[in-house]
């Protein structure tokens, strides 16, 4: 169910919402691992909703179910995330795995949120409302979301490289240094272990004139360090041009204060570069690994091709972090 044949996927979404009318399909661009399209579905009864399916592109095997799961278990908690409609395993109805969840108006363009005048007052509200929604995720048990994983990153970062057979110097150094400074596990009151958003970073981001509006894009949360989000959103890649560490926004020190403000749990600026290290190094290694898809052929896609060409921008970022 492609992007080729939007008759079939709209005929076959409406049997999953029961038999809603379903108009406005527009294929909508981002998303590596899943294919996404809005939608309005209109049951007789009121205005029609604008709905998005998120489809599951082939070799992911990222659970929708789990994902909404956590959805509604952030929502109730005070993260902004859109509500959940449905979302299922089976590939019967849509022929692969989908998630379909309400659309939030507003901008989530980086560069738009980052220079145009129309949200300024919301780049400067941006940097406490991120460290907030933050503190409310991490503030979960991890118990209240079934089916999370905790995986080892750094090994399988080792091992997606491995299996790659491509050399790469640079990601080599990353390798040696975050095995020379990988965070003590005690006072255990710095190392917490929390449900991680796991992609945390301008363009997941809704945001109107006033700020956040919604944080989208859960398929990568797991269970960590939840100083892993806070490094995820000060790699360079995510600053998108902009001259501030923390998603182009703010310094460190604000981001940090904001959420110590916001979780009651003091940020160690050492614990968080680790983070933001190994962030670089999996972003370069995501990059090879999505353009060896576009090269196979199991998933041809311009943008997984032009993601694979910014490889060596991480190689760069990752040698001036290691200074």
């Amino acid at each position: 169910m492609t992007a080729d044949r939007p008759e079939a996927l709209a005929a076959a979404l409406a049997r999953v919402l029961g038999g809603a009318e379903v108009g406005a399909l527009e294929h909508l661009s981002g998303g590596a691992s899943r294919e996404t399209w809005s939608f309005t579905a209109s049951s007789g009864h009121g205005a029609p909703r604008t709905l998005i399916v998120q489809l599951q592109r082939p070799g992911s095997e990222r659970d929708v179910e789990v994902e909404a799961s956590l959805l509604q278990v952030a929502r109730t908690a005070g993260v902004p995330v859109p509500e959940v409609v449905a979302a299922s395993m089976q590939t019967e109805a849509l022929g692969t795995p989908f998630l379909i969840v309400t659309a939030v108006a507003g901008e989530t363009i980086p560069r738009r949120i980052l220079r145009n005048d129309a949200f300024g007052t919301a780049r400067a509200a941006l940097p406490a409302q991120l460290a907030r929604a933050l503190a409310a995720l991490h503030a979960v048990t991890p118990r209240a979301v079934p089916g999370l994983t905790a995986p080892d990153q750094v090994q399988q970062c080792r091992d997606a490289l491995d299996q790659l057979g491509q050399p790469h110097p640079a990601f080599e150094l990353g390798f040696r240094w975050l095995a020379a400074n990988r965070p003590a596990d005690d006072p255990p009151a710095a190392r917490r272990t929390t449900i991680v958003h796991g992609d945390f970073r301008l363009g997941n981001f809704v945001v109107d004139e006033r700020g956040l509006v919604a944080v989208l894009d859960w398929e990568l949360a797991h269970i960590g360090d939840p100083m892993e989000d806070l490094g995820w959103l000060c790699i360079r890649a995510w600053r998108f041009g902009g001259a501030l560490p923390a998603a182009g926004l703010a310094g460190y020190d604000e981001l940090f204060d904001a959420y110590a403000d916001a979780s009651g749990c003091v940020v160690d600026p050492a614990v968080v570069r680790w983070w933001e290290v190994l962030g670089t190094l999996k972003w370069g290694i995501m990059g090879i690994m999505q353009v060896s898809a576009h090269l196979t052929g199991t998933s041809r896609s311009h943008e997984l091709a032009v993601i694979g060409r910014r490889v060596c921008e991480n190689e760069h970022d990752l040698l001036v972090l290691l200074g």
